[in-house]
């Protein structure tokens, strides 16, 4: 007698690079039980790390996610609550017994609204999901696969990783070259702060701390940096308190924002120059990778510091690739996501706000000064975003618009059009029927303006 057949289950929390969705619709203890049920499989997995971030509904997910791996004869091993780069750091540096970790998994949905939850995972090593072990696989196992536990059930374990990621972090900056900065520091009431309270003992610096505490209710709003409403009380408090400059965090703290000692907010394209410059001075020659959407003032960076760059279509794991495919010691997004080599080629939003605070100290220059030559000589746009019916419809119109007039057109990731004195990069989100449109030019803010508002009008009308 045939069995019956297998019930569907609903899969559309997976996104282009990981796992998100509002709970309990989307993502729910089922369909978590089933991907870490599934992503073990699909590893052929012996030891999986998991950890999770401030949400309320992350404790009930990982446990899930933990029963999941379990049944399919794979052990887990919980870090409890940390940073997706904990994650990271845990599956590609094994523990101090010498166990060697075949994935990780970190629930967390980063900056989205408090009753959205996701998964991020990655292979050995802390290598992207690629090849035969791909999202789409994953997805695949989890929507249709008849999930029976294993024979003999994995265990599970609790291990803490803080003093032995502490020790990691702390290898990236010489200490002894550390001024007494003062910086104000914004966690958005998620998991930063527990990063910022394990390090300041170790470092000369006084924190003035915003929004410290975790919490997953997220009281002053999502902890998404990027947007103009969740800058101003950073802004105002490194001003009040006469701060060095500002720092503050999304949700699992992958990424880190920077505010000058003026309390203006610092584009992520200009710290990508920045960590370009202070990477190769320690590593003279290296590559450095960057994304299409803006990349003239970071390639003048590394022409003049002696190394070589590359491209890369934007997202993290095709940062990741390029990254080892050129061995490069740095790569940077203008989302302000910063990669490194010697983090297993992963983001990071702590290594950055060390790095910069070794070399504000060394230079004893403000961080406005290290960063105005690179705003003076390319002036950019920030993101915009504009809901439109037919994005591909909008991209041809632009294209036949300018079609002719550019010197350069790219097509790597999404329609990129560079002339004399400007250039555009214009690609469709990979969740919404949105247009990401971002600008720069060669010393010329009028002329950013103008292209700025022609473009717009091409879209809107």
């Amino acid at each position: 007698m045939s069995q019956p057949p297998v019930p569907t289950f609903p899969v559309t929390a997976f996104k282009a690079y990981d796992v998100r969705g509002r709970v309990p619709d989307e993502l729910n203890e089922t369909i978590a039980w089933r991907i870490g049920y599934g992503f073990a499989r699909l590893l052929g997995a012996h030891n999986l790390v998991v950890g999770h971030d401030i949400r309320l509904s992350s404790p009930a997910l990982t446990e899930a996610v933990i029963n999941g791996i379990c049944a399919a004869g794979c052990n887990a091993v919980h870090i409890g609550q940390c940073g997706t780069e904990e994650i990271y750091f845990a599956t590609f540096a094994g523990d101090n017994a010498g166990k060697r970790f075949d994935g990780g998994l970190c629930i967390t949905a980063s900056h989205n609204p408090a009753d959205y939850n996701g998964i991020k995972l990655v292979q050995a090593g802390a290598a992207p999901l690629a090849g035969d072990c791909d999202l789409d696989k994953l997805k695949a196992l989890v929507a249709d696969a008849e999930m029976l536990p294993a024979a003999t059930p994995g265990t599970a374990c609790h291990c803490d990783f803080k003093a032995q990621y502490n020790t990691h972090l702390m290898q990236w900056i010489d200490t002894n070259r550390l001024r007494p900065l003062r910086i104000v520091v914004n966690a958005g009431n998620g998991g930063a702060g527990n990063i910022v309270d394990r390090l300041e003992p170790l470092l000369p610096f006084e924190f003035i701390k915003l929004n410290h505490q975790p919490d997953g209710r997220f009281p002053k709003g999502v902890p998404n940096p990027l947007l103009l409403e969740n800058r101003e009380e950073t802004a105002r408090a490194v001003i009040q308190n006469k701060a060095d400059l500002g720092i503050a965090w999304d949700g699992d703290f992958d990424r880190c924002f920077f505010f000058d000692e003026q309390g203006r907010f610092v584009d992520g394209y200009y710290v990508v120059g920045l960590l370009a410059q202070i990477l190769l001075q320690k590593t003279p020659g290296a590559a450095i990778v960057h994304d299409p959407r803006l990349y003239w003032n970071t390639r003048a960076v590394v022409e003049a510091a002696g190394g070589t760059s590359r491209v890369s279509k934007t997202g993290h794991a095709f940062i990741k690739q390029v990254m080892r495919a050129e061995d490069a010691v740095y790569g940077g997004e203008m989302s302000a996501h910063h990669y490194f080599r010697d983090f297993a080629y992963c983001d990071n939003g702590t290594i950055p706000w060390l790095l910069i605070t070794e070399y504000l100290s060394a230079r004893n220059q403000p961080l406005s000064t290290l960063v105005a030559e690179m705003q003076r000589a390319f002036p950019c746009s920030d993101e915009i975003n504009r809901s439109v019916d037919d994005p591909d419809a909008i991209l041809h119109k632009i294209r036949n618009h300018f079609d002719g007039q550019q010197t350069a057109t790219e097509t790597l990731d999404g329609l990129g059009l560079e002339f004399d004195h400007w250039r555009v990069n214009i690609r469709q989100s990979n969740t919404e029927p949105l247009l990401r449109l971002n600008l720069e030019t060669r010393a010329d803010s009028c002329l950013l303006r103008e292209k700025t508002e022609a473009l717009l009008a091409l879209i809107e009308h």
